[in-house]
């Protein structure tokens, strides 16, 4: 990507630009790609991206390119306006041909001219709606096992690598039907926390917990793992030929790949003849089949088409089991999850009540104190330095009553300040996920900071 951009190339094609970037670069590359006076072809599943970025959407759909002005939020509400079209024309194609069917079946020989006229019209409107393929529709519906009281229990599990440290204490209880996200840059441990939940590492110290009725589906990054010479229906087959329902029905393995867009040709297709796509939907089936009560899932939205994807994020919203999701669609993460684990780095993870957004969001906000902080504090050092220039070249001046009354007095409120704000302070560190109380308390801190930067101003201005 680096590569890419530095090349000054006016003209980016951009395949999938955004996979495998973590959440703070993919924002970079948004804000660099929205601002440059480039050209851009980009095909992406990133929604946030595309609306964004894009100011035009071409969309390839059975063969046909149909082209919306607009960025992504027009698309969907074009896409559907001309769907709903498409199946008006539709249903008026099939009750002609019913009525035209009935006059052939009475007319078989179209011995004028008008009768072969209507005749020609019938066959072409016969090949017409044979043309029109079904499309098909994935649909994501599969029993869960039960899920007990006990679920999963992280006791200050501990991880390193040499010096590098991933995980320093944590501590954390699954609970029912709870939707968590993983937030962090790449390298900094968020699969290696994956893959101790399941077992596939060992915790240098602390203890993981796992409730006995807990059954889970795991979604790596590296995808389904089968041989590639085997067809489609036969790696489902291979796990069971019928598949129970949440409804308490059972489905063929035929009918299960029907569902999740496989049609009869592509179930007899090869493993290796597949899309990455199609492989991703696959390896999401055969997880789905044995009916887990706890989805990890590793970037389970590279590679999935927008339809699919949204398909996953309904199935996912109703889904009764506990989910832990790691990926850089901020979308995804949005519709889906309650709150997220944000890894800062050398081990440190904190647990934010909120989505990605809301994430976000909280970060500029104490980003802008900061600053604001920041700057009253250059102010201030620049009122001082000012005053004590005009102060040199003067003959200083006795504090009056008034001043040394006014000196005293802030001489011992200030104490009282730093110790109030050091208290609120530690409360701030201890509130866990009370969202609510977390940002009255920040803007109590955000007072009492300006009041304290407002009397070191003024105690300075005193003394000099």
């Amino acid at each position: 990507m680096a590569k890419v951009i530095l090349s000054g190339a006016d003209f980016l094609l951009l395949d999938e630009p955004t996979n495998h970037l973590d959440l703070d670069m993919i924002e970079w590359l948004e804000q660099f790609l929205a601002q440059r006076d480039l050209t851009l072809l980009l095909i992406t599943h990133d929604r946030y991206f595309l609306d964004r970025v894009c100011d035009r959407i071409i969309e390839i759909d059975n063969g046909d390119l149909h082209q919306y002005q607009g960025n992504f939020s027009y698309f969907i509400e074009t896409k559907a306006l001309r769907e709903a079209q498409l199946q008006s024309e539709l249903d008026k194609d099939r009750n002609l041909y019913r009525k035209e069917l009935e006059w052939v079946r009475r007319m078989p020989k179209a011995r004028g001219t008008k009768s072969k006229s209507r005749t020609e019209a019938f066959t072409q409107l016969e090949a017409k709606l044979k043309s029109q393929r079904a499309k098909l529709e994935v649909r994501m519906d599969v029993r869960t096992e039960r899920m007990g009281t006990k679920i999963m229990e992280l006791h200050r599990v501990a991880k390193s690598y040499g010096s590098l440290s991933i995980l320093e204490g944590f501590t954390y209880n699954f609970k029912r039907g709870e939707k968590v996200g993983i937030i962090g840059p790449n390298g900094v441990g968020k699969s290696t926390l994956l893959n101790l939940m399941m077992g596939l590492e060992t915790p240098d110290s602390g203890k993981i917990v796992r409730g006995e009725t807990l059954k889970i589906g795991y979604y790596s990054q590296q995808g389904i793992q089968v041989d590639e010479s085997k067809k489609v229906i036969d790696v489902v087959r291979d796990i069971a030929d019928w598949i129970p329902l949440s409804n308490g029905n059972k489905l063929t393995a035929s009918h299960l790949l029907l569902q999740f867009g496989f049609s009869y040709d592509k179930q007899h297709d090869f493993v290796v003849k597949l899309s990455g796509g199609e492989r991703r939907r696959l390896y999401l089936l055969t997880i789905l089949m044995g009916a887990p009560n706890f989805l990890i899932l590793d970037e389970p939205t590279n590679d999935l088409d927008i339809e699919t994807l949204a398909v996953l994020e309904d199935f996912l919203q109703s889904y009764k089991g506990c989910l832990l999701v790691v990926s850089h669609d901020r979308f995804f993460m949005d519709r889906l999850v309650d709150h997220c684990f944000i890894f800062k780095g050398l081990g440190d993870v904190q647990d934010f009540p909120g989505n990605y957004s809301d994430y976000r969001q909280f970060e500029e906000l104490q980003s802008e104190a900061k600053r604001e902080n920041s700057q009253k504090k250059n102010q201030a050092a620049i009122q001082v330095e000012e005053n004590a220039k005009v102060e040199s070249v003067n003959i200083r001046k006795k504090r009056s009553f008034k001043e040394q009354f006014e000196l005293d007095s802030i001489e011992k409120e200030l104490p009282d300040l730093q110790n109030k704000k050091s208290s609120l302070e530690g409360e701030l560190s201890k509130l866990g996920d009370q969202y609510d109380k977390i940002v009255e308390v920040s803007q109590e801190l955000k007072e009492l900071t300006d009041r304290i930067d407002e009397l070191e101003l003024r105690w300075l201005e005193l003394n000099d």
